[in-house]
């Protein structure tokens, strides 16, 4: 399967304080470069300020968020690279598109397994001049600093004005800012999206192998979505645990594909016996990774039942000579032929060996029953490792998993199935002694049609989400 990106978003609360952890060599183990899009730290010192005050005049309940902090996960490969030149990119492309100040670092974790950008921006824009609010009458503050609007209420029994309050007189200014509102674009659902279809295609710029381009999961597939283990994880063994189970189900997913059976299938098994069986499980017991492990293994059982008993559709035959159709093809009956050796060992060798084990008692029968048990063991990785391998078979020819090859090639038969209709009706005029009205239809690259026609929807997709957004920026893919 293709590698996802990893790009996670948070709020900060102490925007000076985390600003200071990711940049400060002694804190950080493998800190390579650090990056700002100021000169000091004023303008942070500033934002910090204006946000509390504007917290505590609202009163608005939980803490108060300063700003937001990205963290992009690199492929090793950028390790190759000069760290200030990444990093510089990495932020300074930030800013263009959404014109925000930003503060960033580039670090390793403990072990040098992730490479990644901390990458630190303010949701407000400075003004061009402070806006300074001025007191038409006198204005009271209790002592929390809430606004309140007559004088006896931050007064005391003793007729004094109580300690902590405060009292703008008429004339003086009682409120100024220096900055903007907050931008609600980045409130938005559709920013963190937004994001890491940005950064994993400023990822790729610099990933010249296909086979190592990085690509952003997509929740509407039939694969389900592995977690990060984050640095001294202490539930590190629970998530690799609850990991495996999921790769276990996305091997059975690539298995399901070629076996013919619909994508909308799958994602219904993954959504009815998964998705909804965990969230009946969650309010039942509460989150216990045991169960979601045992609720993947029940809804992997039901598709494995469906591939058992879906017979694996023929090899399509094809009239019209397109070499890489043909290709295409190839592949696919490749991989149908992988599927069909992995079925008989998975449903006729594993339970024949299984039946013969449970049949096999007795006191004496000690090594016979070990045989089997060794043999059992023997196929059940023998499966694994052909499961493993099915989606290595489409990378030679550049697809990133099974699935993707899967829709190409439906959609490939589409369009070999329409230039079929289409000749077919030009033969009907020529044979009928008709003119053509117009050329035959021309051989015509299907990865080239379907390049054509992804771009197209990409188009659509750009166009709806433009419409939902509160803004619109621009995104400059020159380099």
């Amino acid at each position: 399967m293709a590698r996802h990106s990893f790009i996670q978003m948070s709020k900060l609360s102490n925007v000076k304080g985390r600003i200071s952890y990711i940049s400060d060599p002694k804190r950080q183990e493998y800190l390579y470069a650090t990056f700002s899009t100021r000169e000091d730290m004023t303008f942070w010192n500033d934002l910090a300020k204006e946000c509390q005050e504007e917290f505590k005049r609202f009163g608005t309940e939980g803490k108060c968020i300063e700003a937001r902090e990205l963290i992009i996960a690199l492929p090793e490969e950028y390790t190759k690279f000069d760290p200030n030149q990444v990093l510089r990119e990495f932020t300074e492309q930030f800013k263009k598109r959404y014109d925000v100040e930003c503060v960033s670092a580039l670090h390793h974790n403990k072990t040098k397994k992730n490479y990644h950008i901390h990458l630190i921006f303010s949701e407000r824009r400075l003004l061009p001049e402070p806006e300074v609010k001025i007191a038409t009458r006198s204005v009271f503050y209790d002592e929390l600093g809430k606004r309140v609007r007559t004088k006896k209420e931050i007064t005391g029994e003793d007729g004094q004005i109580r300690e902590g309050c405060i009292v703008i007189k008429k004339g003086e200014a009682y409120e100024k800012h220096l900055f903007t509102a907050k931008d609600e674009v980045f409130k938005n659902e559709l920013f963190l999206d937004e994001a890491k279809q940005f950064y994993t295609a400023l990822i790729n710029r610099h990933i010249h192998d296909p086979e190592r381009r990085l690509k952003v999961f997509d929740p509407n597939s039939v694969y389900l979505p592995t977690k990060k283990i984050g640095k001294n994880n202490p539930k590190e063994a629970e998530i690799e645990a609850d990991n495996a189970a999921r790769q276990d189900w996305n091997r059975t997913a690539d298995m399901a594909l070629v076996s013919g059976i619909e994508e909308s299938k799958i994602i219904e098994i993954r959504n009815e016996h998964v998705y909804d069986e965990a969230t009946r499980s969650v309010q039942k017991h509460g989150w216990l990774p045991g169960l979601f492990r045992g609720i993947i293994q029940k809804a992997k059982e039901i598709l494995q039942v469906l591939i058992r008993e879906t017979e694996i559709p023929p090899k399509p035959t094809l009239s019209v000579d397109m070499a890489e159709y043909r290709t295409m093809q190839k592949l696919m009956v490749k991989v149908q032929d992988e599927a069909r050796a992995i079925k008989q060992l998975m449903h006729g060798e594993l339970p024949k060996l299984e039946k013969q084990l449970a049949e096999t008692t007795g006191l004496f029968r000690g090594k016979e029953r070990k045989a089997l048990q060794e043999k059992i063991s023997g196929v059940q990785q023998e499966i694994d490792r052909r499961m493993d391998l099915l989606p290595g078979i489409l990378k030679e020819d550049g697809y990133p998993d099974v699935q993707a090859f899967k829709r190409t090639y439906d959609d490939a038969t589409a369009l070999v199935e329409q230039y079929n209709r289409d000749l077919a009706a030009w033969e009907r005029q020529v044979h009928g002694g008709q003119q053509p009205q117009q050329k035959p239809p021309e051989k015509e690259s299907i990865r080239k049609k379907l390049r054509d026609m992804e771009a197209e929807a990409k188009r659509r997709n750009d166009a709806r989400r433009q419409q939902t957004r509160p803004r619109s920026h621009d995104y400059d893919r020159g380099r």
